[in-house]
């Protein structure tokens, strides 16, 4: 078996540490090799399927340690592994079930009727016993106990992962078991993880991560805590209960933890044995780090980039958080960054650009989509005008982000737009995120902003804001602000107030930015 996959991280895991906690959920510790012994069973039964090789296999469920089994025992098999997450609606699961041909859907009680209005003639599989018609895992620990054997290439597909956004109708993209391996070993590795940490399972599986949390606990035989954030106040218990030393998060968890009452957080000294905090997956403000160190004095903040199509690109000393909160670091080990203009040559520091992804972590591609692949996986020929190619293979691949990012003069990159948010407007390019960050920095009467454009045939596009707060603020008040820090064909011709802004159905981190384009052009 390849040494370049998930499946060989837990077989090592037991032969070194079986008797160690591996997952803890609701006070309920399940050791390595208990844990190995049920993944074994899922998979014993799931080859017994009889589905032909690299059939995907969805999981949708709620989070807990059944869902870990699914997820290592899918990736103990010659399957793929589709997560879904439990905010789908029904409709979302089977546009997913289509265009991947999922085959196998594992599930729980309560996800189980989601799935009964979907028109899926495939295997089902629930956790808990819940009909004769259904497979479900209490049977399986009962009857499946033989040995269990695999044998994983680290070349081949392991994951398909799929974000709901804006459109409704996401492209998969394909992770193999060496990225999977290659990520947990990069992250152990610079965020200095140690077999002793307890790392936080707050983030949902549905992306790739929230499953590093799960591998990396693997790569280094650590303990992961499996949490459900419905409460602050359940959140700060799970902290303080499991005795948690690595909390990754992503932006909206710290303004659900702290945008509320600050008197119901409790003492800073319950978290002192708190060393690492992650966040990824949007952006992190200047409040959000500091509210983060008061609370959890010990801990050193790390701010991260990452891709659609490759694992991850940068990260943020925490040294530096404070001092450039607006950066997106510098890159992590093995990748090379570079940013190029529209004619392909390298922009000059704090000149926007795209971000070109060279290195390492880069995925396969987008699940039968070879338009949307050819967009985003280029050959390094696109590179040529910036590094010397000269004796260089050149079918080498390199991804072309599609973020619009800047470099300072000390090397550190800070995320402008992406390529299709950009507005064009009056023959400049104009980024929507430049223009929120002067609102968020100097308007602090205002709760959310989300800046986009309409149609305008005489400017190309017209600029709009539209912004919450807890009362209308003057037009003139907002854009006199504006004026002290945007270039003038930078400042929005429409300005509205609402009292709440739509959020995206399954990302509750984005504003629903095409509803309120609808809203305005309808």
């Amino acid at each position: 078996m390849s040494i370049n996959c998930i499946r060989s991280l837990l077989e090592d895991a037991v032969q070194s540490h079986g008797d160690k906690t591996s997952v803890l959920f609701n006070g309920k510790g399940m050791s390595y090799a208990e844990l190995f012994a049920k993944v074994n069973q899922v998979a014993c039964y799931l080859d017994e399927l009889g589905l032909p090789p690299n059939s995907r296999i969805g999981v949708y469920s709620n989070k807990g340690t059944e869902q870990v089994i699914a997820i290592l025992a899918i990736l103990s098999t010659d399957y793929i592994l589709v997560p879904l997450t439990k905010l789908l609606k029904p409709e979302q699961v089977e546009y997913i079930i289509n265009d991947c041909g999922i085959r196998c859907i594992i599930t729980d009680k309560l996800k189980l009727e989601s799935i009964e209005e979907i028109d899926f003639d495939g295997h089902v599989i629930s956790y808990e016993t819940a009909s004769p018609d259904v497979a479900s895992f209490d049977e399986i620990y009962k009857y499946y106990n033989k040995p269990y054997s695999c044998d994983i290439s680290g070349h081949n597909n392991a994951v398909i992962t799929y974000s709901f956004g804006l459109t409704g109708t996401p492209k998969g993209i394909v992770i193999s078991h060496r990225n999977l391996l290659d990520s947990a070993r990069v992250v152990s590795q610079y965020l200095k993880l140690e077999r002793d940490d307890v790392i936080s399972g707050l983030l949902i599986f549905n992306l790739d991560y929230g499953l590093n949390q799960i591998f990396c606990t693997l790569y280094k035989r650590a303990t992961l805590a499996l949490h459900r954030f419905i409460l602050p106040e359940d959140f700060f218990n799970h902290l303080i209960d499991d005795k948690v030393t690595v909390l990754p998060l992503m932006p909206v968890n710290i303004s659900q933890m702290f945008d509320d009452d600050v008197h119901r957080i409790p003492s800073p000294e319950l978290f002192d044995g708190l060393r690492i905090i992650t966040s990824s997956g949007g952006n992190v403000t200047e409040k959000m780090v500091r509210d983060c160190k008061q609370t959890f004095r010990n801990a050193e903040f790390y701010s991260m980039h990452g891709l659609t199509e490759a694992f991850r690109s940068t990260y943020l000393d925490p040294a530096q958080v404070l001092i450039r909160p607006e950066s997106i670091g510098k890159p992590i080990p093995d990748v090379e960054l570079y940013v190029i203009n529209d004619e392909g040559r390298e922009c000059a520091p704090r000149e926007v650009g795209e971000l070109i992804h060279r290195g390492g972590y880069i995925y396969r591609g987008f699940w039968n989509a070879p338009e949307e692949t050819a967009e985003r996986f280029k050959s390094i020929e696109i590179l040529k005008d910036v590094i010397n190619l000269e004796g260089q293979l050149t079918d080498e691949i390199v991804v072309a982000s599609g973020d619009y990012v800047y470099k300072d003069e000390e090397g550190y990159f800070y995320f402008v737009s992406r390529h299709d948010d950009m507005i064009k407007t009056m023959g400049f390019r104009v980024s929507p995120y430049e223009i929120e960050s002067v609102v968020r920095k100097n308007l602090p009467q205002i709760d959310q902003s989300a800046v986009f454009s309409i149609e305008n045939e005489l400017i190309e596009e017209e600029i709009v804001l539209v912004y919450s707060a807890p009362g209308e603020i003057s037009e003139k008040e907002i854009l006199f602000e504006l004026k002290k820090h945007l270039a003038s064909y930078m400042i929005p011709s429409k300005v509205v107030y609402r009292k709440s802004l739509p959020l995206v159905q399954s990302d509750k981190n984005r504003i629903n930015k095409d509803e309120l384009k609808r809203e305005l052009t309808g």
